[in-house]
């Protein structure tokens, strides 16, 4: 039981997942350092909130009671997740691809785009129903 749980934390995925994963938390803090510092004080600006994470409504219940709905919470979010996803492609995973692509044609390797395209499922059933057609029925 040890000897396959050293073979797993030995490879490398699971290495490069945990760093990865590190990586990823810490950048996410700086992301969303800077969608609070800058980001959300100019949006909030052209709202006339203090603050992005300020705008909520409230409205009466049924009871009497207030309920608040926080939209601006809901905001903050989803300029974080996609403030975090612009940057991780652009910094990370589309110079990545690039510099794969010129490692391969540095080392003369053909791209997939030149293989024939397999048929697809439809075209594959259409063919065996022909084939079957063409048999002798005995």
């Amino acid at each position: 039981m040890i000897k396959g749980f050293k073979e797993f934390i030995l490879r490398g995925n699971v290495i490069d997942l945990a760093v990865a994963v590190v990586i990823g938390a810490a950048f996410t803090a700086i992301v969303n350092a800077m969608v609070q510092g800058l980001i959300n004080p100019l949006i909030g600006f052209l709202f006339q909130v203090g603050d992005l994470s300020d705008l909520d409504v409230t409205v009466p219940t049924l009871l009497g009671g207030v309920s608040t709905f926080q939209f601006g919470a809901i905001l903050v979010a989803i300029i974080n997740f996609f403030a975090v996803a612009a940057i991780v492609y652009f910094v990370f995973v589309f110079p990545m691809n690039r510099w794969k692509a010129r490692a391969a044609a540095k080392a003369g390797v053909q791209e997939k785009a030149d293989e024939p395209k397999l048929p697809t499922e439809q075209e594959l059933l259409v063919q065996i129903r022909d084939l079957l057609e063409r048999q002798p029925r005995d």
